[in-house]
């Protein structure tokens, strides 16, 4: 005889795991994992180096080597190029999207349309588990690098500028690179 509690169980466990299958049924592709490599001696460690043309981004972690991972990154026109430094780190990060991204697509951004709503951080926030900000002199570019909610986007150039890793990825990120990290992005 079934219980209550075995019930309750599992039809909870049932949810949990169809909402875990659509994450499940993603792999993305082995080239985009992470991986140390070979890079350019004159890169110094601590560096951050991101190649949006081929999709990756590389932390230089001695001279000559990186561990490189794979990522999103701006669809044509919206993207960062040059130098900046992580100025803030955030596990979490709560996100609203710029009055760029709601003009160009206020169909996508309806709920941010004349308020100040903000989303708070959490499993279903487009920046996912991690966001690394970049500043350019002092101010903040309104560019990140940070974790997505579609991991299907690595290795494509889909995003509104930001630079996105699969959670698990700028997690590792995020352990490994202090506040004042150099990024340069060609």
């Amino acid at each position: 005889m079934i219980t209550r509690r075995k019930f309750v169980a599992s039809a909870a466990a049932g949810t949990a795991l169809a909402a875990a299958a659509p994450a499940l049924a993603f792999e993305v592709d082995p080239k985009f994992r992470p991986q140390q490599v070979g890079i350019k001696n004159t890169l110094s460690a601590g560096q951050i180096l991101i190649l949006p043309r081929a999709h990756f981004l590389y932390y230089v972690t001695a001279p000559g080597q990186a561990i490189r991972y794979g990522v999103g990154v701006g669809r044509a026109g919206l993207e960062f190029t040059g130098d900046a430094i992580i100025q803030v780190k955030k596990e979490w990060p709560t996100w609203r999207p710029t009055n760029e991204m709601i003009e160009r697509e206020p169909q996508s951004y309806s709920k941010f349309i004349d308020n100040d709503y903000v989303q708070p951080g959490g499993p279903s926030n487009p920046l996912g588990a991690r966001a690394l900000y970049l500043f350019q002199n002092g101010r903040d570019t309104y560019f990140r690098i940070h974790g997505t909610t579609a991991p299907e986007s690595i290795g494509r150039s889909v995003s509104n500028g930001c630079i996105r890793m699969l959670n698990e990825h700028v997690i590792d990120l995020y352990n490994r690179v202090p506040v004042g990290t150099p990024v340069t992005v060609l």
